[in-house]
């Protein structure tokens, strides 16, 4: 294996590190200088309590495992419906496209409530009652296709994005996405995710971790830094 390069930018990063914390263990060091050599973010998907190496990884796995959105259908149709433009948050009956606004409607999920319950249109039924399946989407592009300016003459069907996680709907699958990274993810340390046992460590991105971890490998990052004046403190106490 070849002797262990310390990029400049990494190795001043890594100082930083050690002086901010000067008790820190080897592996922690090691750990530290993995993290900056990569440029890696891991991230925790907190609803699943997995961590991955970064957004990037976690958006594309869940995605391919269906775990983010799926498409669903909104009725839009020529009738006055409680949206305005101070509307943030709409409350849509699937079967017939009513819509309660959150500053038009005293209890707009109340409304929608009572609104399925009784919706002549609204088949579903379970033990032999109405289904109150609706949607909640807080996306502006959705809401104001239920503004009156923006109302199709003659009743239409649109596809929209709903985000598996918590029910919401959106106008493209990007706006799904970015509720995911908002609401969901937790940027760790790679310092955290090694000494963490709550959480699962996504297949992939453990195995690189523990490819990191060889005992070589940390050999040649402890040789490297002694080669280094500001290091060898830390060096000396480590090997001692």
């Amino acid at each position: 294996m070849p002797r262990e390069t310390i990029p400049a930018d990494v190795k001043q990063h890594l100082k930083a590190f050690l002086i901010n914390n000067p008790s820190a263990e080897l592996v922690h060091a090691y750990l530290f200088f993995i993290q900056e050599k990569y440029q890696l973010s891991p991230i925790l998907f907190t609803k699943e309590r997995v961590i991955y190496q970064n957004t990037a990884e976690a958006v594309s796995k869940l995605e391919k495992e269906g775990k983010l959105w799926h498409e669903a259908e909104i009725k839009i149709g020529f009738s006055n419906s409680a949206v305005n433009e101070l509307t943030k948050k709409v409350y849509i009956c699937p079967f017939t496209g009513k819509v309660f606004g959150d500053n038009t409607h005293p209890s707009p999920q109340d409304a929608i409530y009572d609104w399925v319950s009784k919706c002549p249109e609204n088949t579903e039924r379970v033990g032999g009652l109405r289904v109150k399946r609706f949607f909640i989407s807080e996306d502006p592009e959705v809401i104001q296709s239920y503004a009156a300016k923006n109302k199709p003459k003659t009743p239409i069907t649109k596809t929209v994005y709903s985000s598996v996680i918590n029910g919401k709907l959106f106008n493209n699958k990007e706006g799904v996405i970015e509720d995911f990274k908002k609401s969901y993810l937790k940027p760790l340390t790679l310092i955290e995710v090694q000494s963490q046992n709550k959480y699962q460590i996504d297949d992939s991105f453990l195995r690189f971790i523990q490819s990191q971890l060889e005992e070589e490998r940390v050999a040649l990052f402890v040789a490297a830094l002694s080669e280094e004046e500001d290091f060898i403190p830390y060096v000396e106490k480590w090997l001692e």
